[in-house]
């Protein structure tokens, strides 16, 4: 079924946390082209806003767009809040976000991958990298992620594989900003 751009949609989010550090060691860097996992220290919103749009502008991330630009500069600079950028042959990959500010919590904020590094093994990668340096922040008893039906189709899978366990879903509703093929379930 397609929905169109402007249409209100019902879509579902699965709320996941881990309350142990994963045994399993971090992961090493992916064979291939020149790679670095980079941390942003202070990143302008346009920084954070272009990472965010490469990778969910296919799936309705459109929310930050209407937050206040203070704000986001604010949660930016925050040193709770880190965003990690996984350059390889020279551009961004995929990226995290890490939101450690409530306390005993570190939240995986923001992830994903851009469409044209889809495929190439690197979300297992990064999703298990991010993982481990939540656990590395002082104080962390839990960690915490969401994703919604309207994420790519392997985005809950791959948490649940990197250690993560659903604890509650909410179904919400929204209006499409682009065209759908569908909107999960």
């Amino acid at each position: 079924m397609i929905h169109r751009a402007g249409e209100r949609v019902d879509y579902v989010v699965t709320f996941l946390e881990m309350d142990a550090r994963p045994a399993s060691p971090r992961p090493p860097m992916p064979v291939g082209p020149a790679s670095a996992l980079l941390v942003a220290e202070r990143p302008p919103v346009w920084w954070f806003l272009a990472l965010y749009d490469a990778v969910g502008s296919e799936y309705e991330w459109t929310d930050q767009h209407d937050r206040p630009r203070p704000e986001l500069e604010t949660f930016l600079a925050d040193p709770a809040v880190t965003l990690h950028t996984l350059m390889r042959a020279g551009w961004p990959h995929g990226f995290f976000a890490l939101d450690a500010r409530e306390r005993g919590v570190c939240d995986l904020a923001y992830f994903g991958l851009p469409p044209e590094a889809i495929g190439q093994g690197l979300g297992r990668f990064l999703v298990e990298t991010a993982v481990h340096a939540a656990w590395d922040r002082p104080g962390v008893a839990r960690v915490t992620v969401n994703t919604n039906s309207l994420d790519h189709p392997r985005a809950l899978p791959l948490y649940q594989k990197a250690g993560f366990a659903p604890v509650r879903r909410e179904t919400r509703s929204r209006v499409l900003t682009r065209d759908r093929a569908s909107v999960g379930d």
